[in-house]
């Protein structure tokens, strides 16, 4: 449970460093101080927890379960990003409504860098015992705003091509779904198995298949028909 949960938090760490690459200068030092800001003002939260707290958190179905919640909207936002922008980069005139919204998601840089940030700052204080938690908080706080910064600058340096941005954002967005998912369900299934097999069920389905591809393959046909009839016109 706890390699899946680093996984995502990569994965979700590389997707924030990448959205920033479709912002300006400007808007990305903000989103950087603002990081800086979360992780020092955090420090005096985290000093309180422990690693059987951290523990206990992972294994809360309750906990991980609202957990997805953000995840899924923070997901949705980022692949709704990639979308329009492929729209407006692709399409000749489009409506004033997509525009305005392209604008706010491009605005929003993900909510779940914040979790991951805090559990950053927590393992920094546990790493270094016997060290001011202020300073251990602030360093953390400078190093990490510093790092997604120019990791964000990197990136655009070594991909300019903002299309292929687009497409590694939207696929990294659709493994943290996945995974998302699997630390969600954390070893416990939706639906119980059973042993038997409902034959009429499954003779049913089969049918009900049969019975369908049959008909899609007459349409296809008879759709084929008639195109080269009227080809055999002209």
């Amino acid at each position: 449970m706890e390699t899946v949960v680093l996984i995502l938090m990569l994965l979700v760490s590389f997707s924030f460093v990448l959205k920033l690459t479709f912002q300006k200068v400007p808007v990305s030092i903000s989103i950087c101080g603002l990081c800086l800001l979360f992780i020092g003002l955090s420090t005096p939260f985290a000093i309180e927890q422990s690693s059987t707290q951290i523990q206990q958190w992972l294994q809360n179905s309750r906990l991980m379960l609202d957990t997805s919640v953000i995840l899924f909207i923070d997901v949705f936002m980022q692949i709704s990003f990639a979308v329009l922008s492929a729209q407006l980069m692709t399409a000749g005139k489009v409506r004033k409504t997509i525009i305005r919204t392209y604008r706010v998601l491009r605005l929003f840089p993900g909510l779940l860098i914040f979790p991951v940030l805090f559990y950053t700052v927590v393992q920094a204080v546990f790493s270094f015992p016997g060290v001011s938690f202020g300073i251990v908080g602030w360093s953390v706080a400078v190093v990490a705003s510093s790092l997604i910064f120019l990791m964000s600058r990197l990136i655009k340096y070594l991909l300019p091509e903002k299309d292929i941005r687009l497409e590694i954002l939207f696929l990294v967005n659709i493994l943290i779904a996945m995974m998302g998912v699997i630390a969600t369900v954390n070893g416990r299934t939706a639906v119980r198995g059973v042993s038997d097999i409902n034959w009429d069920a499954l003779l049913g389905v089969f049918t009900i298949t049969l019975f369908g591809g049959l008909i899609g393959f007459l349409i296809n046909k008879y759709s084929l028909n008639r195109i080269i009839k009227k080809i055999n016109r002209l």
